[in-house]
């Protein structure tokens, strides 16, 4: 497998989750006995990725220090500060994230998704596309604040939270190849010269490649355990999964 690099989005505050995000950005809040950057970054290096960027803002001293005070044999972790956190949206940290896009496929997680190692593993492991989409599907329909996804076989044809016609939802962790980290920098770099750049998402940008391109593909996660941290109620959800997976890691020791 060739050696991915991870963009993890971790620059907001994620005041929804207020107070307990007070005074710490929501990718430290502690879940099972670890914060959830903790547990992404075991969880990619458990997938055998070996280097990861995490862009800070609220709190940056906060993570910088989580980051050193971990020890993952072979995976090198860096931070990325973004000044700019409390007046943009997530694409203009991607904006300012690009250099590390150049040259090479990467992958792009969003700092309040949780995932079980295999997730990772799925998408490293996805046929070879410009740009990989994972998506799950769920029964019980889609709420205003799922990032949902129109499919067309294995193509992404769009993604938003207010698209009309949808079949799936986003988990907000995406791969690239060379050609497609080349087409998402070329297009965000355009969007961010506009007047409405600064209050985009990254994902309205491959939703615009995915209107006027035919190189966005989807991989399924079905059936694998992953969870969000966006409002207090998703915490006792995301309690519980954390420490069962902190069991099945005692139980392999």
């Amino acid at each position: 497998m060739q050696p991915v690099k991870t963009l993890i989005l971790s620059a907001g505050q994620g005041k929804r989750l207020s107070p307990l995000t007070d005074d710490r950005p929501k990718c430290l809040v502690e879940l099972a006995g670890r914060s959830v950057l903790e547990w992404q970054l075991r969880h990619l290096h458990q997938a055998g990725v070996t280097e990861a960027v995490v862009v800070t803002g609220f709190r940056s001293d906060l993570v910088e220090a989580e980051v050193a005070r971990l020890s993952l044999p072979g995976m090198t972790v860096r931070t990325l500060y973004n000044p700019f956190y409390s007046v943009t949206d997530n694409l203009a940290t991607c904006w300012l994230a690009r250099e590390e896009m150049r040259g090479g496929p990467f992958m792009i997680l969003n700092g309040d998704t949780l995932f079980e190692p295999a997730i990772a593993e799925r998408l490293l492991s996805a046929p070879d596309a410009p740009i990989t989409v994972t998506v799950d599907r769920k029964a019980g329909g889609y709420d205003a604040d799922d990032m949902k996804v129109l499919t067309d076989g294995d193509a992404l044809r769009a993604i938003g939270k207010t698209i009309t016609e949808y079949d799936a939802e986003s988990i907000g962790f995406l791969r690239f190849n060379t050609e497609g980290s080349a087409l998402f920098v070329k297009t965000l770099e355009a969007i961010m010269r506009t007047s409405e750049g600064l209050k985009r998402w990254y994902l309205s940008v491959i939703n615009e490649i995915a209107q006027n391109h035919d190189v966005v593909r989807v991989r399924s996660i079905e059936g694998l355990d992953w969870a969000e941290m966006d409002f207090p109620e998703d915490l006792v959800r995301n309690r519980a999964l954390t420490a069962q997976w902190a069991a099945q890691e005692a139980e392999a020791v």
